[in-house]
C-alpha cells in the first residue's frame, strides 16, 4: 500500500510541477486564461497544504504504512528534493506569476 501512495503522490507532484513550469511558457505565448487556471490550481494546492499544517494529505496516509520519516518516505523523489520541495517550487511559482503578470501588462 505504501508503494501505491508514493506513486500517487509522485504523479500529483509531477502534475503540479508541470503547471508551475508551464506558467512562464503560457505567459510568453500570451495564454493568460490558461495561466490563470494554472495559478488557481497551484493556489488551491497551497490552501490544501496550509489547511493540513503544511503537509500533503497523502503524507499522512503514507505515514500509516511505515515508521520511516525520511524526507522522501512518502514520495518517489530524491531526499534532497523532497526536503527542499516547498522552497524550490514556491520560488519558481512566484517567479512564474511575476513573469505572467509582466507579460500581461506589456501585452
Amino acid at each position: 500500500m505504501l508503494n501505491l501512495v508514493r506513486a500517487v503522490h509522485t504523479v500529483v507532484w509531477v502534475f503540479f510541477v508541470g503547471v508551475i513550469l508551464a506558467l512562464p511558457v503560457l505567459g510568453w505565448f500570451g495564454c493568460f486564461g490558461w495561466a490563470l487556471v494554472g495559478i488557481g490550481l497551484v493556489v488551491f494546492e497551497g490552501a490544501v497544504l496550509l489547511a493540513n499544517r503544511g503537509r500533503c494529505p497523502l503524507t499522512n496516509i503514507a505515514a500509516r504504512y511505515t515508521e520511516s520519516r525520511e524526507p522522501n518516505f512518502d514520495i518517489y523523489l530524491p531526499a534532497w528534493l523532497a526536503k527542499n520541495n516547498k522552497l524550490i517550487f514556491t520560488t519558481l511559482f512566484l517567479l512564474g506569476c511575476g513573469f505572467v503578470l509582466w507579460r500581461w501588462v506589456v501585452h
